[in-house]
C-alpha cells in the first residue's frame, strides 16, 4: 500500500499530524508513506524511521509562475506513485487540489468550510466540536479507515546522532546536577518567540522569572530558544543571568531543537512548536496562553499546565489584539505566577 499524507505547515501543527503516521505504520506495516510538507519544515521528517520519502512543497517559489513547471512536475510525479489513500490533513484549497490532483485510489481530509477543500474528498470527516483538539481532529481519519486509535507509539522516535552531536556542540550546558538538587529542573528551557505578536510573553518577564530561578536554585541552567528573529528577545533574557543563560535563538536545526527540549528538564513557552515538541516528547512544560483556545491548540496531554487569564476577550482566535489594555491577556500574568506554577508543580 502506498499513502500520502499532506500536512505542509506549521511546525506545531506537523508535529500534533505525526500520530497519525504512527498509527497508520503500525497498522499497515509494509506500507509506504509519504508526507507532503513545506519546504523549510522538511528537515523535522528527514530520516524519519516511518516515512518512505518526503514530497517538499515549494510554497514561496512556486508563487511565482517562471517556477509553475517545477510544481507541475511534481504533480506529475504524485501521479505516477499511484497512491492507493492519501490523507489531507491540512484542509486548505491549495492542499486539497493537490490532494485531487494526485488521483490517489481513496482521498479522505478533514471537513473545514474555510476554503471548500471538503469538495475534493471521497470522504470528509467532521470536528466534534469547536473545542476538540487538533490532535484528536487528526487523529479522528484513522476509524474511517479502519485504523484503531491507540497512544502506543513514539510521537517523536530518539535520534541518537542528533543528540549526540547537540552534546558536542553544547557540552556545557548538560553537565549533571548535584544530588542534593534533584528535584530541581536543572537545564530549563525558554520559547520567547512565537509567529503572532500578542502570542508573546513579554520578554522582560523572561527575564525577571530568569532572575528569580537563578536566584532560587543556584545550580539550574537556562537555554533560549528560536528563530534568528528571535535573537534580540535571546540577548535580553540572557542579560538575566549571562553565566547561567545560552541564546541559541537561531543556532540549532529543527531536529538539535527537538533533542534540546528532549534533554532538557522543563520548558517555559508561549504557543508555538516547541511546546507541540515538547507535548509530544512528554517534557514538562509550562504554557502561557493569550488570544488562542488551549482546548484546541493547546499542550496536548498537559493542559493543566497552561497558565491563562480570563478576559472578556480571551480567546479571540485573532493575530491583532484590539482590547483597550492592549496585549493584557499576556502582560498581566505576572513572572512571580509563573514562578509559583513552577514550584507548584515541579519543584
Amino acid at each position: 500500500m502506498k499513502i500520502l499524507i499532506l500536512k505542509p505547515s506549521s511546525l506545531g501543527d506537523v508535529i500534533q499530524a505525526l500520530p497519525v503516521l504512527r498509527l497508520l505504520k503500525l497498522h499497515f506495516p509494509e506500507s509506504k508513506i509519504f508526507w507532503w510538507i513545506d519546504s523549510a519544515l522538511a528537515p523535522l521528517l528527514a530520516g524519519d524511521p516511518d516515512l518512505a520519502g518526503v514530497v517538499r512543497f515549494e510554497r514561496k517559489r512556486w508563487a511565482r509562475p517562471q517556477h509553475w513547471p517545477e510544481m507541475f512536475r511534481s504533480v506529475r510525479w504524485l501521479r505516477a506513485q499511484q497512491f492507493d489513500l492519501v490523507i489531507d490533513l491540512q484542509c486548505l484549497a491549495r492542499s486539497g487540489a493537490f490532494a485531487w490532483l494526485a488521483r490517489g485510489n481513496f482521498l479522505v481530509g478533514l471537513d473545514e468550510v474555510r476554503e471548500g477543500a471538503r469538495g475534493f474528498y471521497d470522504v470528509a470527516v467532521p470536528r466534534k466540536s469547536f473545542h476538540t483538539h487538533a490532535v484528536d481532529w487528526y487523529l479522528s481519519v484513522l476509524p474511517a479507515l479502519g485504523v484503531p486509535v491507540h497512544k502506543n507509539f513514539a510521537w517523536l522516535p530518539e535520534r541518537p546522532e542528533i543528540a549526540a552531536e547537540v552534546k558536542r556542540k553544547w557540552p556545557g550546558a548538560f553537565v549533571s546536577a548535584p544530588h542534593s538538587a534533584l528535584r530541581t529542573p536543572h537545564l530549563i528551557l525558554l520559547q520567547p518567540g512565537a509567529r503572532w505578536q500578542n502570542k508573546r510573553w513579554p520578554v522582560g518577564h523572561f527575564a525577571e522569572l530568569v532572575q528569580r530561578l537563578a536566584q532560587k536554585h543556584p545550580d539550574t541552567r537556562f537555554a533560549i530558544l528560536g528563530g534568528q528573529d528571535d535573537q534580540p528577545l535571546g540577548e535580553i533574557i540572557l542579560q538575566a543571568a549571562p553565566a547561567r543563560c545560552l541564546n541559541l535563538c537561531g543556532g540549532t536545526s529543527l531536529l538539535e531543537m527537538v533533542e534540546w527540549i528532549r534533554l532538557g528538564d522543563l520548558l517555559v513557552t508561549n504557543d508555538t512548536g516547541p511546546m507541540h515538541a515538547a507535548a509530544a516528547l512528554g517534557k514538562p512544560l509550562v504554557a502561557l496562553f493569550g488570544p488562542t483556545e488551549p482546548r484546541r491548540t493547546g499542550p496536548y496531554g498537559q493542559l493543566e499546565n497552561v497558565l491563562r487569564l480570563d478576559l472578556s476577550c480571551s480567546p479571540c482566535l485573532k493575530a491583532d489584539c484590539h482590547f483597550e489594555k492592549p496585549e493584557e491577556c499576556l502582560r498581566a500574568i505576572s513572572p512571580a505566577q509563573v514562578l509559583a506554577q513552577i514550584q507548584k508543580k515541579f519543584i
